[in-house]
């Protein structure tokens, strides 16, 4: 039951850094679960401190998650059509055949729902979809330093309980 335990704990470890990214996958949530389940195990005694703090850290993060973006793209002069692109625009970039299409696509998409809100403006929508692109941004980093912190603590328990597969 350890094994099955870890090995799906590792798995919502690297889907929790995948999901960072990818608007899909909950990141952070993923992380902490990956966390739970390794708790979960026999070998590793519960604490219930770091599962605790983990999880207020994976709320917060969740909630700025929505609030950067917004806050981005209204700092720049944006709409929530432009929030809306940018997110459509990630889900298109992440299946688009072209290099870097998950960090062109929002710009692209903030910029398309901006000029869709006020098709008059093109030096508004494109400081909107600045706005809007930098929130993204920093969100996204924000989520994959939480995600990448939940896995090396994940690998530290795993390492000082010698947590293994046999």
């Amino acid at each position: 039951m350890d094994a099955l335990l870890l090995v799906l704990g590792l798995i919502c470890m690297i889907g929790g850094v995948l999901g960072s990214f990818l608007p899909v996958l909950p990141g952070p949530g993923l992380s902490w679960l990956g966390l739970l389940l390794l708790y979960l195990t026999e070998a590793v005694k519960m604490n219930y401190w770091i599962l605790g703090i983990s999880l207020l850290i994976t709320i917060i993060i969740s909630i700025l998650d929505y609030v950067i973006p917004a806050q981005g793209t209204k700092r720049f002069g944006g709409s929530s059509y432009g929030v809306w692109g940018t997110n459509i625009g990630l889900i298109v970039g992440i299946f688009a055949p072209i290099p870097f299409g998950f960090i062109i696509g929002p710009f692209a998409g903030a910029l398309v729902g901006e000029l869709i809100y006020n098709s008059k403006d093109h030096n508004r929508a494109f400081k909107a979809a600045t706005g809007s692109f930098i929130g993204f941004l920093a969100s996204s980093f924000m989520k994959f330093v939480v995600c990448v912190a939940f896995f090396g603590l994940f690998a530290v328990v795993v390492w000082r309980n010698r947590v293994g597969l046999f």
